[in-house]
């Protein structure tokens, strides 16, 4: 009886192999997982400063369409009541006319697989974003 107890014991558990095997493969799975998901975050704030270029064209154009002019002051008040930057992004807009205008976004996490930031222009005479 008393041998059938300690047997019982004994299988009772996870021996130390069997859990150093486990945190091993959890140790992989986040090597593997950790450089992807910064990867995934530098293609969502490139994709922010794109969507911020996107949006400001409409402004723009809104405002175009009141003023017949295109506007290089981001917080005029035609411009800041249908559009605003995303936290961190740096836009700035030049040769607004009667021509057109040419807008440029970064975000200094928005980098390349060389790690160089990556700037985004909006030329509304070149059809849109280069």
């Amino acid at each position: 009886m008393l041998r059938a107890i300690n047997e019982q014991k004994n299988k009772d558990g996870f021996t130390l192999v069997e859990l150093l095997i486990v945190v091993a493969i959890i140790g992989i799975l986040a090597a593997i997982a950790i450089p992807q998901f910064a990867a995934y975050r530098a293609r969502a704030y490139c994709a922010s400063s794109e969507s911020d270029l996107a949006n400001l064209a409409i402004a723009e154009e809104a405002y175009f369409a009141d003023n017949d002019v295109y506007t290089t002051d981001t917080t005029a008040a035609a411009i800041a009541n249908s559009w605003s930057a995303t936290t961190n992004d740096v836009v700035t807009v030049t040769g607004g006319d009667t021509a057109g205008f040419t807008a440029t976004a970064a975000h200094p996490n928005c980098v390349d697989a060389a790690g160089a930031n990556v700037t985004y222009t909006w030329d509304s005479t070149a059809g849109g974003l280069q």
